[in-house]
């Protein structure tokens, strides 16, 4: 039996919801086998964000080197990284290795709006990841920080992601539309856009739904999919995920990441 190997790095999240918790739920349910890198330790569940740990450039270059000597990934899905020498160390690693199919997935806030990367990392994270990247995708928040300019509509969410996308030389998904009703994405490859379209599904727990997109997408793209393809399978498991019914916690709960496996 074969199964495709996809490294996750990014933050923990121990109420399993997201993060690279949700991660290795989300490979695991898209036929792929899941390895994971930590940037940083979480401490949060459902209802908000209380602190966080993170690891030493070494010993995450160390984590890096161990996977990718050992069970090389055919694809890279990246979260959060909180530091200016940890976006660095990634950055450095992933081009020393050739790692291919990458993700950026930059999570630089929490649902309850805790920053999670310091002021200093944003433009580094930019400069040194998006352009490794096959896609990067940004939810409304990250792609006004990313663009500078504010989205409000289909068209600003549009522009701001080609803006995006020609400053650092690398493919974006805008991520929800435009506004918090819609659940289309939008993709410029650098040369032409292409709306992905989706019904909102009626749910408060939608904690992980970013992540778990990206991860998605990034077991597709390791399964041999075009990104057009992996996109459109990923969108049809997070519908699957957000539709299910689950609800657990006091607050903004999870997806159902298993969803596919009943």
């Amino acid at each position: 039996m074969e199964l495709k190997p996809v490294l996750t790095i990014g933050g923990s999240d121990s109420s399993g919801g997201a993060g690279i918790q949700g991660d290795i739920k989300t490979l695991l349910a898209n036929d792929v086998y899941a390895m994971a890198v930590l940037t940083t330790l979480t401490a949060q569940n459902t209802t908000g964000f209380r602190s966080y740990m993170d690891v030493t450039a070494d010993f995450l270059a160390n984590q890096i080197d161990m996977v990718f000597e050992d069970i090389p990934p055919v694809a890279v899905k990246i979260g959060t990284i909180p530091t200016v020498d940890l976006i660095l160390t990634v950055a450095e690693r992933l081009t020393t290795y050739g790692a291919k199919n990458i993700v950026a997935d930059p999570v630089t806030v929490a649902n309850d709006n805790t920053k999670l990367i310091e002021a200093d990392a944003v433009a580094v994270y930019a400069e040194k990841i998006f352009p490794l990247s096959t896609v990067v995708t940004l939810g409304k928040k990250e792609l006004e920080i990313f663009s500078g300019d504010a989205v409000t509509s289909r068209q600003a969410l549009s522009d701001a992601a080609k803006k995006v996308a020609e400053k650092y030389s690398c493919a974006v998904l805008a991520k929800g539309g435009g506004d918090d009703n819609d659940a289309s994405e939008f993709l410029f490859n650098g040369t032409e856009g292409r709306w992905f379209r989706g019904k909102k599904v009626d749910t408060k727990n939608t904690h992980g739904a970013g992540t778990a997109l990206s991860a998605a997408i990034a077991a597709n793209l390791a399964k041999g999919l075009n990104l057009i393809q992996s996109i459109d399978e990923a969108k049809k498991y997070l519908t699957g995920a957000l539709s299910s019914g689950l609800a657990l916690g006091k607050g903004v709960g999870p997806i159902d990441h298993g969803w596919k496996l009943r």
